[in-house]
């Protein structure tokens, strides 16, 4: 098992492909059988993240029609590794021709090349590119059901802020169903709007956006998690930041916490229909590195993109000498409406993995 290609202890997921390589695909190990599953239901996530769909993300137009190769049998999971893959079809590699030895600003040109001698695949950034979370989505498409199917448990993400453009109003349980009705994956109409008029201005001026993302998993049982290094925060945070240009994540409170007294970020308990809960949830449902019953709320911070149309000085490696760089090819202006789908997934599988660790979820349904 290469380092940095596989994520989890007892639902593990390894990511296989290149940007500009003939596929990419994923392997699901761990996962329970029993578990009623087929492409359609891995298909609709991958098609909410896949590019080419509007003006505000890269015009690569692929299909990302998933294959399952093997673990499911008669439309049920069998135990056995789940392995899924998808064939990449609108490469465009000549565009990348120019960046054999001229460094990328923001992009992990340098550091790789430095790493794997210059044997590493520069097309696309290889390994390190955004498409490479397609693997992501087809393991936690399955992670997402069997925590529905199982706990009931549900998770959904949805964009908070592009720029300084911020969501007016704090997200409800009734705004769900308004997270992918516009291109924004924001459940505010007109603030989407916004959104999306400062996407396109940044695009108009060869440039990109940064923005963040909100996660809310309801229903998640009371005991999920390990205390000090196999805390919740520590796993799902290793797993959201497997994601090119996220660069902070908070829970709950967060960094606005850190201005409050104790008195007022404490979360007081109380009965409420015969459940113990909290009034307020500024722990974002983890106590410990333990889920305490309450909504586990993530906010998650993304640079902006990387790839911009505009001129920027940088090194060529090969002269050693001060050069200017146009990076071309079809890249998104903003990548954050694109993400809401790998949060998700990434959400998914850490807690998928954790409840199978603590006997929560059963290796045979």
């Amino acid at each position: 098992m290469l380092p940095g290609s596989s994520i989890g202890q007892r639902l593990v997921l390894t990511s296989f492909g290149e940007s500009h390589g003939k596929s990419i695909g994923a392997v699901l190990d761990g996962c329970p059988a029993g578990l009623e599953i087929d492409e359609k239901e891995i298909q609709k996530m991958l098609d909410l993240r896949k590019p080419g769909q509007s003006l505000i993300s890269t015009q690569r137009k692929e299909g990302d029609i998933v294959e399952i190769v093997s673990g499911v049998f008669r439309g049920h999971t069998t135990g056995a590794p789940i392995t899924m893959i998808v064939w990449n079809s609108d490469q465009k590699s000549t565009d990348y021709e120019n960046l054999k030895t001229k460094l990328r600003p923001g992009h992990s040109d340098y550091p790789a090349m430095v790493k794997y001698n210059h044997f590493n695949d520069y097309r696309g950034g290889g390994r390190f590119s955004g498409r490479l979370t397609a693997t992501h989505v087809m393991g936690g498409a399955i992670a997402r059901k069997l925590l529905k199917v199982t706990l009931g448990v549900e998770t959904n993400s949805f964009t908070t802020q592009i720029g300084k453009i911020k969501m007016e109003n704090k997200f409800d349980e009734k705004m769900i169903n308004s997270i992918y009705k516009n291109e924004v994956r924001c459940p505010e109409e007109n603030t989407a709007k916004k959104m999306k008029e400062s996407i396109l201005d940044a695009r108009k001026k060869g440039d990109s956006l940064g923005g963040i993302i909100e996660s809310i998993t309801t229903n998640v049982p009371v005991g999920i998690g390990e205390p000090i290094f196999g805390s919740l925060e520590s796993d799902l945070s290793k797993a959201i930041f497997s994601i090119p240009s996220v660069k902070g994540i908070e829970f709950g409170s967060g960094f606005e916490g850190s201005k409050l007294y104790g008195s007022e970020n404490n979360d007081l308990y109380t009965i409420k229909k015969g459940k113990i809960v909290t009034k307020t949830n500024n722990s974002g449902g983890i106590l410990g590195g333990i889920s305490n019953g309450m909504p586990i709320t993530i906010r998650i911070a993304f640079k902006p993109a990387s790839s911009i149309a505009q001129k920027q000085s940088t090194v060529d490696i090969k002269t050693k000498k001060i050069t200017m760089l146009q990076v071309k090819g079809r890249h998104d202006p903003c990548v954050v409406p694109r993400a809401p789908p790998v949060v998700d997934s990434l959400v998914s599988l850490t807690l998928a993995d954790h409840a199978l660790l603590s006997g929560a979820i059963k290796p045979v349904l």
